[in-house]
């Protein structure tokens, strides 16, 4: 089994059945984690989604990249697993980023204006929380796997976009 020392960085990103976690619950937590000899994604699901998994998972991470994770993603986790992941991991908020290059907009209005494509352009935070509730009612495969691959997306490409801020900020500074 690899090590999870490896990883250094791991982007995060969570599907929830609504907006507040006292009446809502993480369906779907995505990590996109990156180290020297490469990266991997690791979804936890439903029961999955809890404190020792988390731990495990982030063990060896030093940063975390978000986008909207100040003020939706790790305020969740807080109140949902009792982690809050700032005390434990360097934070980077790559919506906070986007702003400050004058980037506004949700994650795919942002994806869109720097050339960052995805597969399932017709799915947004809403789909994913019916992709959630079908599956769970009907047990339907399909939608679960619609909501992975979208959950999947967001995480992979936070990873591209930070490669993309930095180039923006490299092309600054010359």
């Amino acid at each position: 089994m690899e090590s999870h020392i490896l990883f250094c960085d791991a982007y995060l990103d969570i599907e929830t059945t609504g907006l507040d976690p006292a009446c809502s619950d993480i369906t779907v937590l995505g990590l996109y984690l990156e180290g020297q000899k490469g990266g991997r994604i690791v979804q936890l699901i439903g029961d999955a989604i809890n404190y020792l998994n988390l731990s495990r998972f982030l063990n060896g991470v030093k940063n975390i990249y978000t986008f909207n994770g100040s003020n939706f993603d790790l305020p969740f986790i807080k109140e949902k697993l009792g982690i809050d992941l700032r005390i434990f991991f360097n934070h980077c908020d790559l919506m906070y980023v986007c702003r400050g290059l004058g980037l506004y907009g949700g994650l795919k209005v942002v994806e869109k204006k720097l050339g960052i494509r995805r597969r399932l352009v017709d799915i947004d935070g809403r789909v994913a929380v019916f992709l959630w509730r079908e599956y769970k009612s009907s047990g339907d495969l399909n939608c679960l796997r619609i909501l992975l691959e979208y959950n999947r997306e967001d995480v992979y490409n936070l990873k591209i976009l930070r490669k993309k801020l930095e180039e923006i900020f490299r092309e600054r500074s010359l």
